[in-house]
């Protein structure tokens, strides 16, 4: 009998063990090919991060990319997105790289081999294979976005520079937001918008932005919208007006009180 009671407990536990829901299944390895994958434009921007002494760069590309360099106070960095339900799913980091306080740069695979980067079910975990001062070692990678929304969790606290695609903007209300509050913003002579802040503590940093026309082409919309709901109104009325003066004309409209009408008494056989 004792067997048989514990057959259900152990098929759920071998379903929750295929489903990755204990995590006993739910972890691997970030393949080569993403590992040593060519950033785009062929490098990660290290001298603006080291230069500037920031402790991240994230540098947001047209296609719903991103290209980002850390600063790690550490020896590893773990790389997640979150799901909305309190829990984490690994980032689907490429193109790794780890830069060394000299200069030296090596890709994925040389990092996972004198360090490590392991996926669980949870988070992309870097092991890095330096002192992690943020002196001049970095580690870099890219991963996918949202198109015209930036959101990241915050895997360093401290100084951020967001640069968004050209002619990219933020100011107008609806259309862009950034969280928290940046410490300044400028734009390049390629039209890129740069956002900065001095020292990032949230847990998150968002950025939401917008193309000129994109608002041009939502107040054409709007006034399309505004065009065909009026001229709509306005025949509805005048049906109605025309209906009004239909039933008029056919005397459909006359008063039938009682007063008007007269009182004949009440019918036949009833006086």
């Amino acid at each position: 009998m004792v067997r048989r009671r514990l057959l259900p407990v152990a098929a759920l536990v071998v379903l929750l063990s295929l489903s990755g829901c204990l995590g006993l299944l739910g972890g691997g390895s970030v393949p080569a090919d993403r590992l040593d994958a060519e950033p785009r434009g062929g490098s990660y921007a290290w001298n603006e991060s080291v230069d500037d002494d920031l402790d991240a760069h994230i540098t947001v590309h047209d296609d719903a990319s991103f290209s980002a360099v850390y600063a790690v106070n550490g020896s590893e960095i773990e790389l997640f997105r979150r799901d909305g339900l309190g829990g984490t799913n690994p980032l689907d980091v490429r193109a790794v790289r780890y830069r060394y306080p000299n200069g030296t740069v090596i890709n994925g695979t040389q990092l996972r081999q004198r360090g490590a980067v392991d996926q669980t079910r949870d988070a992309v975990r870097i092991e890095l294979p330096g002192e992690g001062d943020a002196d001049g070692d970095r580690v870099a990678f890219s991963a996918g976005s949202t198109p015209k929304r930036f959101t990241l969790p915050t895997y360093v606290r401290g100084s951020y520079e967001v640069v968004l695609p050209p002619n990219r903007r933020t100011s107008l209300p609806v259309f862009g937001d950034v969280s928290p509050a940046p410490t300044a913003t400028s734009t390049d002579a390629d039209g890129r918008l740069h956002i900065r802040w001095d020292d990032v503590q949230s847990r998150s940093v968002i950025v939401q932005f917008y193309l000129p026309q994109d608002v041009q082409i939502f107040g054409a919309v709007f006034a399309l919208f505004f065009a065909v709901g009026g001229g709509g109104l306005l025949y509805y009325r005048r049906q109605i007006e025309a209906l009004r003066e239909r039933r008029e004309e056919m005397g459909l409209d006359a008063d039938t009180d009682g007063d008007d009408l007269g009182d004949d008494g009440p019918p036949p056989g009833m006086r």
